[in-house]
């Protein structure tokens, strides 16, 4: 394992390395808002053991990566996007093999569909399609509005909920409040059908925080996709010529149903629904999907 801080135009991203450099790569792009070690290290240790040189990083306004005057420095989520691309080129990379999972899986799909010579395989965890704006379907679920005909399917009922009384509630003023934060945000995010280990969890939550150069930089994220309403192009997914495995919980809390739509929309795709998962990688599934993606990559 290996830690580099690269220079991504001006940005410094924070990037892991695993494995034996002349194996095929794999990059894992982690989702809005999150650093790159919710990718927990015994899902990687199993893509590393199958023979997968693999790269987890932080998103710019995370983690160990640099923060940012948004006011003075705004950016949009194509900057983002183009993050991806950026950790290839440092690691003097032409391709890899992209994983992507919530946001990250939206990025990935963009790139695929931008940058399809860079893209060997395409795997996308508990995302929603490219193209359909489900940052517009959670609000108007957060806020009560109707939704309009034909949008993807909105959250469950208790992740509604629980984000209805995260945006009415006053910020954490401790320490101790924000890890309580981060733990009943991923009691949600982990579904209702699986055992909900608050012991790891904290443990994670408590390295979140202490890692972060400014945990609240990652708030960013959210104003800079305000600032670029019109990242997500529609109709694209069919330019897609990576192979593609997408991959959703049965119990998947934030996206219900958009594997199967982003399946779809790819020539090729393969869908696999995941007993029991909800959003997050837990510890009962992490085999599970990261057996997959091995099978997956070895047929790109």
């Amino acid at each position: 394992m290996t830690e580099n801080l690269i220079n991504a135009n001006g940005i410094e991203l924070w990037t892991e390395e695993f494995g034996d450099p002349e194996h095929p790569p794999v990059l894992l792009v982690m989702g809005s808002m999150s650093q790159g070690i919710l990718w927990p290290e015994e899902f990687v240790g199993r893509l590393v053991a199958g023979g997968l040189r693999v790269i987890r990083y932080d998103h710019r306004d995370t983690g160990r990566s640099g923060t940012v005057d948004f006011d003075a420095h705004p950016y949009t989520w194509h900057d983002i996007k183009d993050d991806v691309l950026r950790v290839l080129d440092a690691y003097e990379l032409d391709s890899a093999h992209l994983v992507g999972h919530s946001a990250g899986g939206l990025l990935a799909q963009f790139v695929a569909v931008e940058s399809p010579e860079r893209v060997r395989t395409l795997t996308v965890i508990g995302s929603s399609p490219l193209g359909g704006h489900e940052g517009e379907v959670i609000m108007r679920a957060l806020t009560g509005q109707p939704q309009p005909e034909g949008s993807l399917p909105p959250p469950a009922p208790e992740f509604t909920a629980h984000y209805t009384k995260v945006i009415m509630s006053p910020p954490a003023a401790t320490r101790g409040e924000q890890i309580d934060r981060m733990i009943a945000e991923a009691r949600v995010l982990n579904g209702t059908a699986l055992p909900f280990d608050e012991d790891a969890e904290r443990r994670l939550a408590e390295r979140i925080f202490e890692r972060a150069r400014d945990l609240d930089a990652a708030a960013n994220h959210r104003r800079a996709a305000a600032a670029d309403p019109g990242f997500e192009p529609e109709g694209v997914l069919g330019q897609v010529k990576a192979p593609t495995l997408v991959i959703e919980g049965t119990h998947e809390p934030a996206k219900p149903g958009h594997g199967a739509l982003i399946a779809a929309e790819i020539p090729g795709a393969e869908l696999l629904m995941v007993p029991d998962m909800g959003h997050m990688l837990a510890a009962q599934v992490r085999d599970v999907v990261a057996d997959a993606i091995l099978a997956h990559t070895a047929r790109g």
